[in-house]
């Protein structure tokens, strides 16, 4: 596939997306997205996107096959016309598709998540299995990710050692050009996201990730890899976080991690609920992220590692409703 022959959305499509999101501003021109009105736009589209598309990996739980597709029409019709968010390759890569058709100049490229994100310890880092976007704006070049959940930008990213945002607050992000410790090669320098919720916590390590542009045919291995293995975290752990936006700031996050929803805002902690049925947990993807399954996507859970097995009366006693609020929602 050639450079010019990547694939876009038609006007009518982005109308759809920008209704789908409930972003009000009229479409920028692409002369526009290539000037000094282009960062503006994207950090606010940026921030709507997140808010609005899940960062969840339903499909590798809930369906059928339990696989996961990177053609654009489909993740248009399950994002856009299904209202259902994806998993960094399926959300990044529609993004990204996005921005080309209003005209930015982007490529997509790979990054390994550091085993801390993981059931690891230590600083390493896993294999490559994220997907992030480099947008490229009067000259400079930035990261722009919408499929890291909690820990994602929430603005792109200018990719300068040592520069910082902040993320879902309280967070603030950083970015260093550094070498691994685990490369054998001294001058190798890779660009590491890092985080903390506090001033006075230390960073932590996010994913690293170079300015290589990756290839379709790179993403498609790599995405049956990650929808596949039975090591991989995506095929046993069952997700869905989506960030709350108001007035143009990203002020909290809500997070469905296997049977508990948890919210973060403002900095405070609380657990909402803890499903104790599955369809408890059905009801509540369609309360808190608006997401609905069809029949047959629920029954594609049955067998499932992620399948939750304890009845509905049992989970009315460990807490449907709001509880107490909890110390720390994430680290």
């Amino acid at each position: 596939m050639s450079s010019a022959s990547r694939p876009i959305y038609s006007s009518a499509q982005l109308d759809r997306y920008f209704a789908r999101i409930k972003f009000k501003q009229t479409r920028i021109s692409e002369h526009d997205a290539k000037g000094p009105n282009g960062m503006a736009y994207l950090s606010s589209l940026l921030k709507y996107q997140q808010a609005a598309v899940p960062f969840e990996n339903l499909d590798l739980h809930y369906a059928k096959n339990h696989g996961v597709s990177l053609e654009p029409q489909d993740l248009y019709h399950k994002i856009v016309e299904r209202g259902h968010g994806g998993y960094c390759f399926e959300i990044n890569l529609f993004f990204g598709i996005v921005l080309r058709t209003l005209g930015y100049q982007i490529y997509l490229a790979g990054a390994r998540v550091s085993a801390a994100e993981g059931e690891q310890a230590g600083d390493c880092y896993q294999s490559w299995n994220h997907m992030v976007i480099i947008a490229t704006l009067n000259g400079s070049k930035y990261l722009v990710d919408v499929g890291f959940g909690a820990n994602a930008p929430t603005r792109p990213m200018p990719l300068v050692d040592g520069v910082m945002c902040n993320g879902v607050w309280p967070q603030s992000q950083r970015l260093q050009w550094t070498n691994l410790p685990e490369n054998t090669d001294s001058s190798q320098r890779l660009c590491v996201l890092q985080y903390r919720n506090s001033d006075d916590l230390p960073w932590l390590f996010a994913y690293c990730f170079h300015q290589l542009e990756w290839l379709p045919q790179d993403f498609a291995m790599l995405n049956y890899a990650v929808s596949t293995q039975k090591t991989s975290f995506m095929t046993y752990r069952l997700f869905c976080v989506q960030t709350i936006l108001e007035e143009e700031t990203v002020v909290g996050v809500i997070i469905l991690a296997g049977e508990i929803i948890k919210r973060r805002y403002k900095g405070r902690a609380e657990v909402l609920m803890t499903c104790g049925s599955e369809r408890q947990r059905v009801e509540a993807l369609e309360k808190w992220f608006d997401i609905r399954l069809t029949a047959e996507e629920q029954r594609g859970i049955k067998g499932m590692v992620s399948e939750i097995h304890r009845s509905t009366t049992l989970a009315g006693r460990a807490g449907i409703a709001e509880v107490a609020d909890i110390k720390s929602a994430e680290r």
